[in-house]
């Protein structure tokens, strides 16, 4: 059996070949160019929308800002991790003005996501395997009861369905955060999630007519919404979860997450989110570092007997309805049981 004080020393040697190729030194000039690029297409679909008016071609500014939102979110997300400067404040100023422009609470959002990296897929200590809609293991599927008991059934013909809400979850949840006070910037983030809330009504019922500005909002959420949820589920939904703390650090984050193939588009798409085995191990790292990381991690992995999950984007998704659906037998199992006793 490998020793905890040997696992660890495997963890300290990846490091330094790490450290030593440069790779978590920042890139401000890199993340400068990214902020622009989003902020002036930011300001690109708003004048776009003023600009068509009261038209059903506004769809595609909906489409467009999906698109838009997640790129946004992305860099939050660096940011929570200080991807982007070395020291806590100024990430947190331009995680919290970016969660501010798509309507989430950036606090929030990443002191969650704080406590999935600490234990990815972990059972009881993972939120993001803690969802009331879905059944990630067995014993989550036993437990649940009534009309969730029917969704965990179907969950696999739900999943993307169910992702659609997931846009007016985040705007939900940062607002409960704000009102609740579980939020460490909740005056900044209360007025930043009203301006936005304000700003966005206002701007889609002014210049639309009621039923093109409803249309508009649904789309351009459940866009936002389908490219978030599938950004972050092909990273850990149909890997190993585990109820073990025992594991040491390097397994616990490359045992439990799949890397997605795909290049610089898929990069882009999923906003470095696909190289998911380094960004646990080295949360801090700059999202263009990842790729170079990548090698390094997988050959590390093979020398030493660790289990490297890397696939294609459609065959991630496949994984994760096939997991959701196995998840899911039981229940069906146990109805069609029933029905055929009574």
């Amino acid at each position: 059996m490998t020793s905890l004080a040997a696992t660890g020393s495997e963890y300290a040697a990846l490091s330094r070949e790490v450290r030593d190729a440069g790779l978590l030194r920042r890139r401000h000039g890199y993340y400068a160019v990214r902020i622009t690029v989003n902020l002036l297409a930011l300001a690109g679909a708003w004048v776009a929308f003023a600009f068509i008016g009261d038209s059903w071609w506004q769809l595609l500014v909906a489409i467009g800002l999906a698109v838009i939102f997640a790129q946004l979110a992305f860099i939050g997300h660096d940011a929570g991790h200080k991807q982007i400067f070395r020291t806590r404040k100024p990430n947190d100023v331009i995680g919290t003005v970016h969660g501010g422009l798509v309507g989430m609470s950036y606090q929030w959002w990443m002191h969650g996501h704080n406590r999935h990296h600490a234990n990815p897929n972990h059972e009881d200590l993972d939120p993001d395997i803690d969802i009331a809609a879905l059944a990630f293991t067995s014993r989550q599927a036993k437990l649940k009861q009534g009309f969730l008991r029917w969704m965990a059934k179907h969950q696999a013909v739900l999943f993307f369905p169910l992702l659609t809400l997931e846009g007016l979850s985040l705007h939900l949840a940062g607002v409960r955060a704000i009102f609740r006070g579980d939020t460490k910037m909740r005056k900044i983030e209360g007025a930043l999630m009203t301006l936005h809330i304000v700003g966005y009504l206002t701007a889609a019922f002014l210049v639309l007519s009621p039923g093109v500005a409803v249309l508009f909002i649904v789309v351009h959420q459940a866009l936002w919404g389908v490219y978030m949820g599938c950004s972050f589920a092909p990273s850990h939904k149909g890997m190993p979860t585990t109820t073990n703390e025992s594991l040491d650090f390097l397994r616990k984050q490359v045992l439990t997450s799949r890397n997605v193939r795909g290049g610089w588009f898929i990069e882009f798409l999923m906003g470095g989110l696909n190289y998911q085995v380094e960004h646990h191990l080295f949360p801090n790292m700059p999202r263009p570092h990842l790729k170079h990381a990548q090698p390094i991690v997988e050959r590390f992995c093979v020398a030493h007997g660790i289990p490297y999950t890397q696939t294609s984007l459609a065959r991630s998704y496949r994984l994760v309805l096939e997991h959701l659906h196995e998840m899911g037998a039981p229940l069906r199992a146990a109805d069609r049981a029933a029905r055929a006793a009574a």
